[in-house]
C-alpha cells in the first residue's frame, strides 16, 4: 500500500497564532487555528484538506463496522420533495427547524434534515415479501437543519454530515436482534475513535419510536446533561430520566384545605419564610418542597396553534427547559406567560396560581399537568387564586386533580435512582455522538410499508434507526483529546501518521527529511512534512503541536550524530533514533 506525503510548503493550510473572536469552545478555536476548517456562514463550515482527512478517516471507521454487520450503503439526495414528509406529518412538525424552498414551478422541497421517509419508501418500492427481510441499509450524507442558535463550531451547525442506518424486520423479535447488532457495532466504532464515551437511556424526540439510547462523548463543554447512578449501571440523558413515583398516601385524617392570608409572598422563598413565621409546623420547619408551584407557559405548535400549559411541581424544583422541549416535541416553541397572557385570563392570579383555576374544563382553559411526585394523598401549600392568599393542606386526589402527568422538573445530584434501591444520581455533561432507536412501525404505518408474510398475509414492517455524526465526531474527538498547546489526535483519525519537521538551513537536513518522508510513504504511511525553508524552528514546532499529529519527528542538529528525534505528541516523551533505523521504527510505531 502506498502512502502520501503532504508538504507544508504547498499544502493548502494557514495556522493562526490567536484565537478567532467567534470561537466559543476549545475544539472550535483549535480547529480554526490549526487550519482544519473555515467559517462560511453561521453554523456552516468549509472543510480544508487537513480537516477533510480527519472526517474521511472517521467515515471509513464507520463504514468498516457497518459493512461488517452486513449493512449496505446507498445515497439519497439532499434535496427532497414535500410529499413524503406530508404523509408522515413532519412537514408541519418540524416547524421552522428545516430549510424549505420552491422550484421554478412552485413545487415545495426541503433540504433533508433526516431521511426516515426516504428509506421507508425505497424499501416499499423494491421489496414485497418476508423473504426479502431482514434488511439493513445506510448512508453517509450531509444534512441540514435551521438551528435557531448555531454554536460551538461543528458541535451544533446548520449543515453537518450524518451516517444514518435503518433496519427492516418482519416482527419485533427481528427488530430486537437488529438493534443489538447495531449497538455492538456502535461500541466498536466508538472504541476505535479513541475517546471516552458513555451509553445512556434517551428520548426518541421527533424520531418517534420506543427504545432509545445515546452514545455521549464525555466533555465539560457538552450541551447534553446526563446522570448516572452511584450504585448500579443506570445512565440516562436528563430528558429521559423517570422520576420514582411515590406510593399514594392515606388522607383520611388530613384536615380540610383552608385558605390563609399570605401577603407579599409571590415567590417560594417569601412564602416559606411567611409560613414558618405565621403558621409553624409542629414536626419541622416548612420547606420549599412542601409547596406546589404552578408555572404557566404559552406553547406555539408547528401548525401555528397556541396553547396555554400549566405545570405543577414541588416548589424546590424548576422546570428544565430541555426536558420540556423534549416532551412538547419537534418544532414546538414555548415561553413563560407574560403580562398580556395574564390579562387575557383574569382568573389566573400571578404569583398565587393554584389548581382551582387550572384545567382544560376550567374558565381559563389552561391544560394542567403535574410532576409525578404529586400523587394521591400528598398535601400541599399552593396558590388560592387570589392575590395575597395561599391554601394549606390541599390534598391531591381529594381537593384537585390534573389533566395528566409530565416529567419536566430539573434532575439534581442526589436524586434517587429510578433503577435500584439506595442509589443516587450524579450528573455530568457530554456531546451526543450517536443515537439508536427502535422506531417500530411509526413510519411504515404512515407510508404503507407492508410485505407478505409466510402465510401470504400483509404485515407492516418494523424498523430501527441508527445515527452517528461524523462531522460532529471531529469536534468531539478534538474536545476530548486536546491539551493546552493544541490538538492531539488519536492515531486512528489523525490527518497523518507522522509529522516530520526539518529545522536548520543545511541542505543535508532537508534531503534527509525528504528521503525519510518518501521511505515512510512507500511503507504506506501518510506523512505531513514541514519542508518550509524560510520558517523558523520555533514556528514549525508550534505548528506541529497545534496541528496535533500523534508522532512528531525532528530532523535537525541531531543529524550530525546520525539521529533524529521522535516525540510523542500526547505524552511529550522524546527519543533519539538512528536515521538509518527511523523508517522501520516509525512504521512499527504506527502499526504499519
Amino acid at each position: 500500500m502506498t502512502g502520501t506525503v503532504l508538504r507544508m510548503s504547498s499544502l493548502f493550510v494557514r495556522t493562526l497564532r490567536d484565537d478567532p473572536a467567534d470561537a466559543e469552545v476549545p475544539s472550535h478555536r483549535l480547529l480554526l487555528r490549526a487550519g482544519y476548517i473555515r467559517r462560511a456562514a453561521p453554523g456552516i463550515y468549509t472543510w480544508l484538506p487537513l480537516g477533510l482527512r480527519v472526517l474521511r478517516r472517521i467515515e471509513e471507521i464507520i463504514r468498516d463496522e457497518m459493512d461488517a454487520i452486513g449493512s449496505q450503503e446507498l445515497l439519497f439526495p439532499a434535496l427532497l420533495p414535500r410529499e413524503p414528509y406530508d404523509a408522515s406529518g413532519r412537514w408541519t412538525q418540524y416547524g421552522a427547524g428545516i430549510f424549505r424552498l420552491k422550484d421554478r414551478k412552485g413545487g415545495d422541497y426541503l433540504l433533508g434534515p433526516t431521511h426516515e421517509e426516504m428509506f421507508t419508501l425505497v424499501v416499499k418500492d423494491l421489496y414485497s415479501s418476508y423473504k426479502d427481510l431482514p434488511l439493513s441499509i445506510y448512508q453517509i450524507q450531509t444534512k441540514y437543519r435551521d438551528e435557531a442558535r448555531p454554536r460551538a463550531g461543528l458541535l451544533r451547525g446548520r449543515e453537518f454530515v450524518m451516517k444514518d442506518a435503518y433496519t427492516f424486520d418482519i416482527d419485533d423479535a427481528g427488530l430486537d436482534a437488529s438493534y443489538q447488532k447495531f449497538r455492538d457495532a456502535y461500541i466498536r466504532v466508538f472504541d476505535r475513535l479513541g475517546f471516552d464515551y458513555v451509553i445512556v437511556k434517551a428520548q426518541s424526540g421527533a424520531m418517534g419510536g420506543s427504545k432509545s439510547e445515546e452514545f455521549l462523548a464525555t466533555a465539560a463543554v457538552g450541551e447534553d446533561t446526563y446522570v448516572r447512578c452511584t450504585n448500579c449501571d443506570y445512565a440516562a440523558n436528563v430528558e429521559a430520566v423517570s422520576v420514582p413515583v411515590p406510593a399514594p398516601v392515606a388522607y383520611d385524617d388530613a384536615p380540610a384545605a383552608h385558605a390563609e392570608q399570605t401577603p407579599d409572598t409571590p415567590t417560594i422563598e417569601t412564602l416559606v419564610d411567611h409560613l414558618n413565621e405565621k403558621y409553624p409546623r409542629d414536626d419541622r420547619p416548612w420547606h420549599a418542597g412542601d409547596t406546589l408551584k404552578n408555572v404557566v407557559f404559552s406553547v406555539r405548535r408547528p401548525d401555528g396553534t397556541v396553547q396555554a400549559l400549566a405545570i405543577g411541581l414541588p416548589g424546590d424544583r424548576e422546570v428544565d427547559e430541555k426536558r420540556l422541549e423534549s416532551q412538547l416535541g419537534e418544532g414546538a416553541v414555548f415561553e413563560p406567560f407574560g403580562e398580556a397572557d395574564f390579562a387575557a385570563r383574569p382568573t389566573l392570579s400571578k404569583g398565587y396560581i393554584g389548581p382551582g383555576a387550572l384545567g382544560e374544563d376550567k374558565p381559563a382553559g389552561v391544560r394542567y399537568l403535574v410532576d409525578p411526585r404529586v400523587v394521591e394523598g400528598t398535601r400541599w401549600v399552593t396558590g388560592a387564586d387570589v392575590s395575597g392568599s395561599h391554601v394549606l393542606d390541599l390534598v391531591a386526589g381529594r381537593d384537585f386533580t390534573a389533566d395528566g402527568v409530565i416529567e419536566v422538573a430539573e434532575v439534581r445530584d442526589g436524586d434517587p435512582c429510578p433503577n435500584c434501591d439506595g442509589g443516587t444520581l450524579e450528573s455530568a455533561r457530554g456531546i451526543e455522538m450517536g443515537h439508536i432507536f427502535q422506531l417500530g412501525r411509526l413510519y411504515a404505518d404512515a407510508l404503507g410499508l407492508q410485505v407478505l408474510d409466510e402465510n401470504g398475509k400483509l404485515v407492516t414492517v418494523t424498523m430501527g434507526s441508527y445515527g452517528i455524526g461524523p462531522s460532529r465526531a471531529v469536534a468531539a474527538i478534538a474536545e476530548g483529546t486536546l491539551d493546552d498547546i493544541g490538538l492531539c489526535w488519536p492515531r486512528n483519525v489523525s490527518p497523518a501518521d507522522v509529522h516530520i519537521v526539518a529545522t536548520g538551513k543545511d541542505d543535508a537536513i532537508f534531503e534527509a527529511a525528504s528521503t525519510l518522508a518518501d521511505d515512510l510513504r512507500d511503507r504506506g504511511l501518510t506523512v505531513l512534512y514541514d519542508d518550509r525553508p524560510k520558517v523558523s524552528p520555533g514556528v514549525k514546532f508550534k505548528d506541529a503541536e497545534l496541528i496535533g499529529v500523534p508522532t512528531i519527528v525532528t530532523v535537525g542538529r541531531g543529524l550530525a550524530d546520525g539521529v533524529v528525534e521522535v516525540k510523542d505528541r500526547r505524552s511529550g516523551d522524546r527519543n533519539d533514533v538512528p536515521l538509518a533505523e527511523a523508517a522501520a521504527h516509525l512504521a512499527a510505531l504506527t502499526g504499519r
